[in-house]
């Protein structure tokens, strides 16, 4: 991929990150790969050294929802942040996940603390960046529906189904309000933190592949990167998604593994007729096989299916990852089973793709200090929680990095330490 490098980094990122301002609403935004385009600023050892002692360096290596929710508040904090990002922000699950957020649906685990403060920090971000306008934030109704395939065409008639959901559909019942349940654009949501960490708070954006941390008596010094570029700073912050077991540093310690989701997004003729409800499917094919497929509507016209997910090998690179045709052929039938607004004919197919999320072995996101290695963090394992967790989990690394300890969350049951034992560490 060509990288850019124009005389004025900062505008050059604006015009790749931000939403388009000259429409006035949401659902007028076109998104085209122009707007997603990466910047790398110039090789200059200048660029890694010019911010004062006093100010803490931080090299934030992943753009996905984590590592710029981390650069956003580390940033905001007061830090000299320098996000590094091999290929281009969002290109993977963050910017091809359906954005969907829960409050209490990780209640009595581990996770449940971390995504109900998420929640609410969205809400506060939302408010703070014009979310519903910039990059789609809204609450929504949620619904567990059940659908049979089946030779019959008639609407099941019951009212709590939403009008559009015009195929034989049953069991509807309702998991979340919009006080528990919303959404956001998740390609929009992360580039628009960015722009705004670039714009107010002085975040470096860098596209390049990390190579090794340097660790210098059992702290990091610097990041190197593919080619030889060195990046001197106070600490690093490792999240590289479902790339994490492809880094020896961290591989060796914890696996972290890729589950392969696949998605459509289709723009159907009449969006106007597509209410806010989040639909999660219970779908029988015919024979008896199920499926749990997952329906989002957005204020941008379009409506977003995924499922089909399988434990895959994640290739290298994020530019390589494409859908198996068998799995979007499957969500296009589910989306002519669900609603004759979404069937083909009636509704434009605008993707079909597919990501991988990072899930590790015990089900729990590994947020916190490498044990041996101090000032090198890791932020990785969120699965299909990603979207929702990223901006605590920014906040919360945010603040152990800077203060110490983090208090939006207790961090402690997320430690990579609790690997500590089972394989051995390597830096």
């Amino acid at each position: 991929m060509a990288v850019t490098s124009p005389s004025s980094p900062l505008s050059a990122l604006t015009l790749f990150l931000r939403p388009n301002r000259n429409h006035r609403t949401l659902s007028n935004v076109v998104i085209t790969a122009a707007s997603i385009r990466c910047f790398s600023s110039p090789s200059q050892q200048m660029d890694d050294q010019r911010q004062p002692e006093t100010t803490k360096r931080v090299v934030v290596c992943g753009g996905g929802v984590i590592g710029v929710c981390t650069a956003y508040f580390l940033a905001k904090k007061g830090a000299a942040v320098t996000l590094v990002e091999k290929s281009c922000v969002a290109c993977a699950a963050s910017g091809k996940a359906g954005g969907f957020l829960a409050l209490d649906w990780c209640d009595g685990g581990a996770v449940g603390p971390l995504a109900r403060a998420s929640f609410n920090l969205h809400r506060a971000l939302s408010e703070e960046l014009n979310g519903p306008e910039s990059y789609g934030y809204r609450p929504l109704t949620t619904l567990s529906v059940t659908i049979t395939e089946s030779r019959s065409s008639s609407p099941s008639g019951d009212s709590t189904i939403p009008s559009w959901v015009d195929r034989p559909a049953r069991g509807p019942r309702t998991i979340g309000s919009t006080q528990t349940t919303a959404q956001v654009h998740p390609q929009l949501f992360t580039t628009t933190l960015l722009n705004t960490a670039v714009e107010k708070y002085g975040v470096d954006v860098v596209i390049g592949k990390l190579e090794e941390v340097r660790v210098e008596e059992g702290r990091v010094g610097s990041v190197v990167l593919e080619g030889g570029r060195v990046i001197e700073s106070d600490s690093v912050i490792l999240a590289l998604g479902p790339w994490t077991g492809k880094f020896e540093m961290l591989a060796s310690m914890f696996r972290v593994y890729g589950l392969k989701v696949h998605s459509i997004v289709l723009e159907p003729k009449e969006p106007g007729a597509i209410t806010p409800h989040a639909l999660f499917l219970s779908y029988h094919l015919q024979g008896g096989k199920a499926m749990d497929p997952e329906v989002f509507p957005r204020p941008t016209g379009e409506v977003y299916l995924c499922g089909m997910s399988a434990e895959e090998e994640v290739p290298d690179d994020p530019e390589q990852i494409v859908g198996n045709p068998e799995s979007i052929q499957m969500l296009k039938r589910v989306a002519s089973n669900v609603s004759s607004h979404l069937a083909e004919g009636e509704a434009r197919v605008k993707a079909e793709q597919a990501c991988f999320l990072p899930c590790t072995d015990d089900g729990v996101p590994v947020i916190g200090e490498l044990p041996g290695v101090k000032g090198c963090y890791v932020a990785t394992g969120h699965s299909c929680w990603g979207i929702l967790n990223g901006p605590a989990t920014g906040a919360a690394v945010a603040e152990l990095v800077l203060d110490g300890r983090a208090s939006i969350v207790d961090l402690s049951r997320f430690s990579p330490a609790r690997f500590v034992g089972r394989r051995k560490v390597k830096v």
